[in-house]
């Protein structure tokens, strides 16, 4: 069994593996949750990926002797890259573009993710990661109006708001969403003009406020980083 875990700032989300088919996952963990999910249910394979902690870190407090692997930019990986600054590629772009690609070979895609930023990211059909748009997200979006201004308050998320507000939390919820959508509408169709019929494959977790407002063919695949990095592990254990 291979156990993957993507952590972040605060919490942290574990995906179990059997023979590559994700079988359970869970999410909101704090570090301390994540080791004891480990250890009460011991893997042959991890791997470990976090913008907070070390792999030593992670080691140390697991206190299990696994094979461990750690992402980092030097990690090999199943797929190319062609990126002019590789060092400072985030894990889990590289890692949705790699799930994308194990469940859609063979195909240009866009792989967006939609989290803290929204990630636009193009992997084509020889499976070549060519780069991609950072953007804002929703919830930065939100909070960006809310801290530079006086007066305007903070306003939650919210599907298929009115797109002319009659108040002003009405047009904050229209001018990020429908926002939001329009921007993605516009990069996809930009990508599609290159490669008529690009299928995309959403993710994140404000992907489902947008995943039907969008033009086929659109695949919502919510774990997607968690099977990208399994992917990756896999790919690496097959090396050693």
């Amino acid at each position: 069994m291979n156990v993957v875990v993507d952590s972040g700032n605060t919490f942290s989300k574990i995906g179990w593996f059997e023979k590559g088919t994700l079988i359970r996952y869970t999410t909101g963990l704090r570090f301390d949750e994540l080791i004891a999910a480990i250890v009460s249910d011991i893997p042959q394979n991890v791997l470990f990926s976090s913008v907070s902690r070390t792999g030593e870190e992670f080691r140390q407090a697991l206190g299990l002797d696994l094979n461990i692997l750690e992402l980092n930019p030097e990690t090999p990986i199943p797929i190319s890259k062609k990126y002019d600054t590789p060092a400072t590629l985030g894990a889990d772009r590289v890692a949705a573009c790699a799930g994308a690609n194990l469940l859609f070979p063979d195909e240009d895609l866009i792989v967006i993710d939609m989290g803290t930023c929204i990630t636009y990211d193009l992997i084509d059909r020889t499976a070549t990661f060519q780069g991609g748009i950072i953007s804002p997200g929703v919830r930065m979006r939100f909070n960006a109006m809310h801290s530079f201004t006086k007066r305007l308050p903070l306003v939650e998320p919210e599907k298929d708001p009115a797109f002319i507000g009659k108040s002003t939390f009405q047009a904050m919820q229209s001018g990020v969403m429908n926002g939001v959508l329009a921007e993605m509408q516009g990069i996809i169709e930009r990508y599609r003009h290159k490669s008529p019929g690009m299928r995309v494959v959403l993710c994140g977790g404000d992907a489902a406020f947008f995943e039907s407002s969008l033009k086929p063919p659109i695949f919502a695949v919510p774990e997607l980083v968690l099977i990208g990095l399994n992917r990756i592990l896999t790919y690496n254990v097959s090396l050693q």
